[in-house]
């Protein structure tokens, strides 16, 4: 029977999934990122990223019963605009800098000259303005800040970029990925050469951008030792990590929004022609003139662990959920501003008074995300055609959570035998480019 292996690159866990030919879930590993947050900075160091990986997919393994010559397809799921810099002998000069790195304050002139162009949403369909966040500023603090270790420097690859290069030998990587990078020209696949030249980059500094499931190689013998994978294992591209999401919940038409409450909530749709437009970020999907939409917003589920430590530590997060579902809808007129947890004390809740529970509060954080919810589900559906939707994420195991926003929405929700649709979603795009073959 065959059987397909799916690595998360998560910023907080790397997690591994094997799954059979159905999708059936075999065996899941999870590593935590032992990230290095000093300072604004956010760094994994390159030994450290190994050792996760190889934990995840150990574990994975060793649950599913099966060694790693029994893999059939090895395809990934990536966080966006996290990179590290190499040298010319292929060896990396820096840690991997992760997107929430902070080096870049709000973002750079460069990065904010390039997003004002009129034809910047045509050509990279990110609908939204870029930040500090992105790779490209932090580029422009290395080329300020390090000039050194910018002039040592080869190539440019985000995480996954490394990943299938350090794996297979071949500098390559999925266009979804890319497009987050803002150098992507997505109609077209390929580099956006007006962008390059005024960050004063080579497309020869990147990875060639393919299609999220070409088969680009086989894992050679270095990779499979710092991965723990057997030589001679098929790797396909994979995507960013909500397309892969996506592809995990079956989102394969317009009549469906997988959506994922996380530290960040996501949703995203698939729909024919291209179409970018403001507040949504569009990329190439993985059949021939479809394409992924994405909208996201920061009022994800950090609010909940929040409000847990710091007002109800004697509760556990079950309990207190136990408690919201006595509450009424509209909390007895308490709500909770978007991201509450980032105002002093409780001063993102509204109408606070004495008689306010624990559970009132969390029920208002619930209503407080899927009412955010219901705007970025107007943005990629503004047709109102989407009449069913897939969770994922931590939100996802929540029944009454999941409710308040199927109420919200007025759409139906699907709920998954698994929660780790980003691990599903790696495997499937083997298993379907694997069954093409």
């Amino acid at each position: 029977m065959s059987r397909f292996l799916g690595i998360d690159l998560g910023t907080t866990y790397f997690k591994a999934g094997v799954y059979d030919a159905a999708g059936n879930l075999c065996g899941l590993g999870r590593a935590s990122v032992p990230k290095n947050a000093v300072g604004g900075r956010c760094e994994l160091k390159v030994e450290e990223f190994w050792k996760s990986i190889r934990q995840a997919v150990s574990d994975a393994l060793a649950q599913a019963g099966i060694p790693a010559g029994a893999i059939d397809g090895i395809s990934y799921s990536s966080q966006a605009n996290s990179f590290l810099l190499l040298d010319g002998a292929g060896e990396p000069l820096t840690p991997l800098v992760l997107w929430p790195d902070g080096r870049a304050g709000g973002g750079c002139e460069t990065l904010e000259k390039l997003a004002a162009r009129p034809d910047f949403l045509q050509k990279t369909g990110l609908g939204i303005v870029p930040n500090g966040e992105f790779m490209l500023a932090k580029l422009d603090w290395f080329k300020k800040m390090q000039p050194q270790t910018w002039s040592r420097t080869a190539s440019v690859m985000t995480i996954s970029d490394y990943l299938v290069y350090a794996l297979t030998g071949y500098k390559a990587g999925d266009q979804s990925t890319a497009a987050m990078t803002a150098l992507l020209d997505v109609r077209q696949g390929c580099w956006w050469n007006e962008a390059l030249d005024i960050f004063c980059l080579k497309s020869q500094m990147l990875s060639e951008p393919l299609p999220t499931g070409m088969l680009v190689g086989k894992v050679a013998s270095r990779g499979a030792a710092m991965a723990g994978l057997k030589v001679g294992t098929p790797l396909y591209l994979g995507s960013l990590d909500h397309y892969a999401v996506a592809i995990g919940a079956g989102i394969t038409s317009g009549s469906r929004i997988s959506e994922s409450t996380g530290t960040v909530l996501a949703c995203v749709g698939y729909r024919e022609g291209y179409h970018p437009r403001a507040g949504v970020i569009t990329a190439r999907g993985m059949d021939a003139g479809h394409y992924f939409q994405l909208a996201f917003d920061g009022n994800g589920a950090t609010a909940v662990e929040w409000y847990q430590k710091n007002y109800a530590p004697e509760m556990t997060i079950a309990q207190l959920e136990e408690a919201a579902k006595k509450i009424p809808a509209g909390c007895d007129g308490l709500a909770a501003l978007p991201r509450s947890d980032k105002y002093p004390g409780l001063d993102g809740f509204r109408n606070v008074r004495p008689e306010h529970t624990p559970g009132h509060f969390m029920r208002a954080i619930f209503e407080s995300t899927a009412s955010t919810l219901l705007e970025l589900v107007d943005r990629l559906d503004p047709e109102k055609k989407v009449t069913e939707m897939v969770p994922s994420g931590g939100g996802a195991r929540n029944p009454l959570w999941l409710q308040i926003k199927a109420d919200m929405l007025g759409r139906r929700y699907l709920p998954q035998p698994t929660g780790e649709l980003a691990t599903k979603g790696a495997a499937l795009i083997c298993k379907n480019q694997n069954d093409k073959i």
